[in-house]
């Protein structure tokens, strides 16, 4: 089929699969665990997609132009059997690139299966070297050193790494030199990840947004970076190399420099809802139609009439206002 544009000119590439709603984390930026406590209800087994409707739904977007997928969460890992869906997604006819997006807790148990499978890139989450401080933001305690002695044995194996630490005023921002000498010294990508409003849980506001400029400056002053080309068509991450070796930094400028214009990335949670947009108040339930027993064109023509009617640019038009006020699907349920 010919890639299907929305209202904006933007073509269909990314498609972001959330395997699950559950988390062994309560970041304090995505499930605060004054919300996400336990006794919260996740949702059960039969609610969530099974790996036969990912793979059609993956199937099917492929048809419409999708290349890259995602595996979100969410933690994906806590998603019995996944190498299994990684080996299925794989074998998709146009897909060219798979990621998976992890906190790292149980990558020492599943790296190796999942290399096996054919996934060969990891984005981390890790938000500070010191331990009081990612013990604090993780929500559970976990010390930094565990998750980093996971991403040396993913490493080891072979992976691909990209970390991704959130940034926050008054929180985290005195680990922004720490975590780019650690990362820069082992070659691994780092990318620092603006505070953004993603849900209605965390508290946000722009009083607590670290901007790209002022961690620039910060890493300016320490050492020598040049930009590096966009790799591709709607690449989130703007990407800085050091100049005394290949190591790489990059930053998600969601509220700074805001990225809408050339967003490609479309969600499925995992339930089954089809968001056009990371800050989205509702979803298309694609899974009752998939379960109703529509063929592959029938559900081919839904999603496209969505796509096609896109006109999402909230990062364009945040205001603090829009923050407070406008109810956002939770970044646990949709994915980041």
């Amino acid at each position: 089929m010919e890639a299907i544009l929305d209202k904006l000119g933007r073509p269909i590439r990314d498609l972001r699969i959330s395997v699950t709603d559950r988390c062994n984390f309560r970041c304090t930026y995505c499930m605060p665990k004054e919300v996400f406590g336990d006794d919260y209800v996740f949702l059960p087994k039969d609610e969530l997609l099974t790996f036969e409707e990912i793979e059609r739904f993956a199937k099917l977007f492929a048809s419409l132009g999708v290349e890259k997928l995602r595996l979100t969460g969410g933690e994906p890992l806590m998603r019995r059997d996944l190498p299994i869906l990684v080996e299925k997604l794989l074998k998709i006819e146009g897909i060219n690139d798979i990621g998976l997006t992890t906190n790292g807790v149980l990558l020492r148990q599943y790296a190796q299966p999942l290399y096996d499978a054919g996934l060969r890139r990891l984005n981390m989450s890790l938000d500070a070297l010191d331990p009081e401080i990612f013990g604090k933001m993780n929500g559970r305690g976990i010390k930094p050193d565990f998750i980093l002695s996971n991403i040396e044995h993913a490493q080891n194996i072979g992976f691909e790494i990209k970390v991704n630490m959130v940034v926050q005023k008054g929180v985290n921002e005195s680990e922004i030199l720490p975590m780019a000498a650690y990362f820069k010294e082992r070659g691994i990508m780092l990318r620092y990840i603006e505070f953004m409003d993603v849900g209605n849980d965390n508290g946000w506001s722009f009083k607590q947004v670290v901007t790209k400029k002022e961690i620039y400056d910060m890493l300016n002053e320490v050492y020598e970076i040049e930009p590096t080309e966009q790799h591709y068509y709607g690449e989130v991450a703007k990407r800085y190399r050091y100049k005394d070796n290949d190591a790489e930094v990059g930053f998600i400028t969601s509220v700074s420099e805001s990225f809408c214009s050339s967003c490609t990335r479309a969600r499925l949670s995992s339930d089954g809802k089809f968001f056009t947009c990371l800050f989205a108040s509702v979803g298309f339930d694609l899974r009752e139609l998939i379960r109703s027993g529509l063929t592959d064109d029938e559900l081919l023509e839904k999603i496209t009439n969505v796509w096609e009617r896109r006109v999402d640019r909230y990062s364009d038009e945040r205001t603090e206002q829009t923050a407070k006020n406008r109810k956002k699907i939770g970044m646990s349920y949709i994915g980041g």
